[in-house]
């Protein structure tokens, strides 16, 4: 006879943690993690807000939702629940085990009053069902040093830049990142304890590069910047042919931005530097002499989900004074299908439910996808995602929810 796998899923015990990990481990390829990663995991682990669902004594499936805030458009931090260590055992597929997680999981972001869900997809066909898109994209490059040069802004020579140990600058680095959170959609403020994920070194993980490695920049005595990264040293027929690859680089003015980014490219005996998971509109691509030389590609990055409509749509601010009534459906979340009249600009906004008619119609996902800034909701329309009932409709809120810039997500979780 078939379990019943719904009646095993519960609120996470801390007895149950490691067999919980376990399953999470072995879905994800079943690679050995180290003691530090397994200690990091556990005491970021949120118990309360992690789901795991139980076949007699076995975990067969895990989610969790850290309690994040998160940057949206106009500055505010604003409470988003990231959803994470998200598995089910092999062993039970197509058996309802995801679905029944993703129900009680926004069940309970919606009581705990978060208007947000978010996360990182490490399969983006799973998600779309439950009403997540991608709402911002990242940017990696491959980037020839020795052909690629930079022309860097006035200033830049007055940086100075130093080595140091990334632990021993960490707090530096962290007030540097803090500073930064309020300026770009899409970042977190990282909660006490966060910080730690950024130093994790394992050597499993360096595929023969060097240990990290941290240089901070400073100007009037203050640290304005850091860059974390590691070598890896090689040597073909034509001589040297070193690879830096970027971890991390913060920087809160343009000439530490583009001191740090020289410095990157002139390390000794490197002919290439990865970069991996920047903003899609990073400063470095309008400084160097040859962009085709940096082999320059973007992916989906953090995907997004409205839990709340009128909340998560008043809780952001608006390009331009936005007046639009949108015909919204969500299937999974049904509290948030019906009409909301958003009224919004710079300043402020708000959005309630009405009766008045419709002027754009579209799913919750596409307004997941729109709103950051990201995503263009003109775009989006091309493709058939968003109907117009109103002339100029599409317009007036396609200019609104717009970004002064690209939303990012800088770091995964």
């Amino acid at each position: 006879m078939a379990t019943d796998l719904a009646t095993g899923l519960r609120v996470l015990r801390r007895d149950e943690w490691d067999a919980w990990y376990d399953n999470l481990v072995r879905a994800f390829g079943g690679g050995p993690s180290t003691p530090e990663e397994r200690e990091l995991d556990r005491s970021l682990t949120e118990f309360d807000r992690s789901l795991g669902v139980w076949d007699g004594r076995t975990c067969v499936g895990t989610a969790g939702a850290f309690s994040f805030r998160m940057t949206v458009p106009g500055g505010a931090l604003v409470p988003a629940a990231g959803i994470t260590m998200v598995s089910v055992a092999a062993t039970h597929r197509r058996r309802g085990v995801l679905t029944s997680m993703m129900r009680r999981q926004l069940d309970d972001v919606r009581s705990w009053g978060e208007p947000l869900a978010v996360l990182t997809a490490s399969e983006p066909a799973i998600y779309g069902r439950f009403g997540y898109a991608a709402a911002t994209f990242q940017l990696d490059a491959e980037i020839d040093t020795s052909r690629a040069g930079l022309s860097v802004p006035a200033g830049t020579d007055d940086v100075r830049l130093r080595y140091a140990a990334p632990a021993d600058v960490l707090d530096a680095c962290e007030a540097v990142y803090a500073r930064l959170v309020p300026s770009r959609p899409g970042m977190l403020a990282r909660r006490p304890g966060w910080e730690r994920a950024g130093l994790l070194d394992p050597e499993s993980e360096r595929d023969g590069a060097s240990p990290l490695q941290c240089v901070v920049a400073e100007r009037e005595g203050e640290v304005t910047g850091y860059a974390r990264f590691r070598t890896k040293l090689g040597w073909g027929v034509g001589g040297h042919d070193g690879t830096v690859r970027l971890e991390d680089l913060a920087a809160l003015d343009p000439a530490t931005d583009a001191a740090l980014w020289r410095f990157l490219f002139g390390i000794d005996l490197t002919t290439t530097l990865t970069v991996r998971g920047r903003p899609v509109d990073d400063a470095w691509q309008y400084l160097v002499s040859d962009i085709r030389r940096c082999r320059p590609r973007r992916r989906d990055a953090l995907y997004l989900r409205p839990v709340d409509v009128g909340a998560a749509l008043a809780a952001r601010t608006y390009q331009v004074p936005v007046d639009v009534v949108f015909e919204v459906e969500d299937a999974f979340c049904p509290w948030n299908t019906g009409r909301w009249r958003l009224s919004g600009d710079p300043k402020g906004a708000s959005c309630e439910r009405t009766s008045d008619a419709a002027d754009l119609e579209l799913s919750v996902r596409e307004l997941g996808a729109a709103y950051l800034g990201g995503v263009s909701l003109t775009a989006l329309a091309a493709a058939g995602r968003v109907r117009e009932l109103r002339t100029g409709a599409l317009a007036e809120a396609a200019v609104a929810f717009g970004a002064t810039v690209a939303p990012w997500l800088p770091h995964g979780f």
